[in-house]
């Protein structure tokens, strides 16, 4: 009975352990295909609103400083003696009914939110555009631009952040060969929201990786541990392996207080217009900046799986 038993339980056993291998192999292939990738990120700026310090302007203007009247709407201390100065009454009248009417449309301006000094001044609209571009893995000049950007570029200053923007558009630019995927964005926000924003963007793609092995923000270098990894015959790993395609995703964001209009992406030709423009960002109108990257660490690379599981937004260039 019992030999009866195990010759009947032998085939299901077996069974059995050749589903478990199966399912195995696909989750271990899956947990690799789906692994976390090192990643890199150079950056800087700052979405601190302008000082509210006064300064009167140069020209004249009721109001404004100029004129017979102190800045903000206040008398000289001469209008004072202009009734015994022979003036007249009729001079004295219309001096009067300056003031007022100053000090009534400044008050009007302030309170109905058209006074453009507070509006576009000290909380102006910001743009906030992100460019993605997927690359082939071969595309290894890339990463090398973006490691030597990062040990030299200044991010602490205008000059270094247009720096940082103009290099990394022109090293796109120079490998369309290597262009796969692409999506570009842009969104408007006050000032005083567009550091939330701009910081959302980058925490998703910083998400994407969980090993950051090169960070240089606000001129702060910070750099892991990103020793190659060698095969058995004791060579680098940072080849494409014949059997699957590999890639590299660069990332830029852009806060700028000028506008940013970016195609969307339905060809090489809207991602060429698209780097241009954002790279023709003047020092004065960048607000921040950052550039990230993935892989970063040598022997690393994205395959298909990974871009599908983390990047479904990207377009076929």
């Amino acid at each position: 009975m019992i030999d009866k038993l195990r010759a009947l339980l032998k085939p299901m056993i077996k069974s059995f352990v050749a589903v478990g291998l199966v399912l195995t192999l696909i989750f271990a292939q899956t947990g690799d295909a789906l692994a976390a990738r090192s990643g890199g990120r150079i950056g800087g700026g700052s979405f601190r609103a302008p000082s509210r310090g006064y300064s009167a302007p140069s020209g004249g203007g009721y109001g404004r400083g100029g004129g017979g009247f102190y800045p903000g709407g206040g008398l000289s201390p001469l209008f004072w003696f202009l009734p015994f100065s022979g003036g007249g009454g009729g001079l004295f009248s219309l001096l009067i009914m300056v003031a007022v009417g100053g000090f009534l449309l400044q008050t009007f301006r302030r309170v109905t939110g058209g006074d453009s000094f507070e509006g576009d001044v000290y909380n102006p609209q910001v743009a906030i555009a992100e460019i993605q571009v997927g690359l082939l893995a071969n595309a290894r000049s890339v990463q090398s631009k973006l490691d030597q950007l990062a040990e030299t570029v200044n991010t602490d200053t205008a000059s270094g952040r247009m720096h940082l923007l103009q290099e990394t558009s022109l090293e796109l630019l120079r490998h369309p060969e290597y262009w796969t995927y692409a999506k570009t964005s842009t969104q408007q926000a006050k000032l005083d929201r567009a550091e939330a924003v701009f910081n959302q963007l980058s925490l998703n793609e910083r998400g994407k990786f969980t090993t950051e092995t090169l960070s240089k923000v606000n001129n702060q270098l910070r750099q892991a541990d990103a020793s190659p990894i060698l095969n058995s015959t004791g060579e680098l790993t940072t080849v494409a392996q014949p059997e699957r395609a590999e890639y590299i995703i660069v990332t830029l964001l852009v806060a700028a207080t000028r506008s940013l209009d970016l195609p969307k992406i339905n060809g090489d030709a809207d991602l060429r217009q698209a780097l241009q423009t954002l790279g023709s960002v003047d020092a004065s109108s960048i607000v921040a900046i950052e550039a990230i990257w993935t892989p970063q660490a040598n022997g690393d690379a994205l395959t298909t799986d990974d871009i599908l599981a983390y990047y479904p937004d990207l377009k076929l260039v």
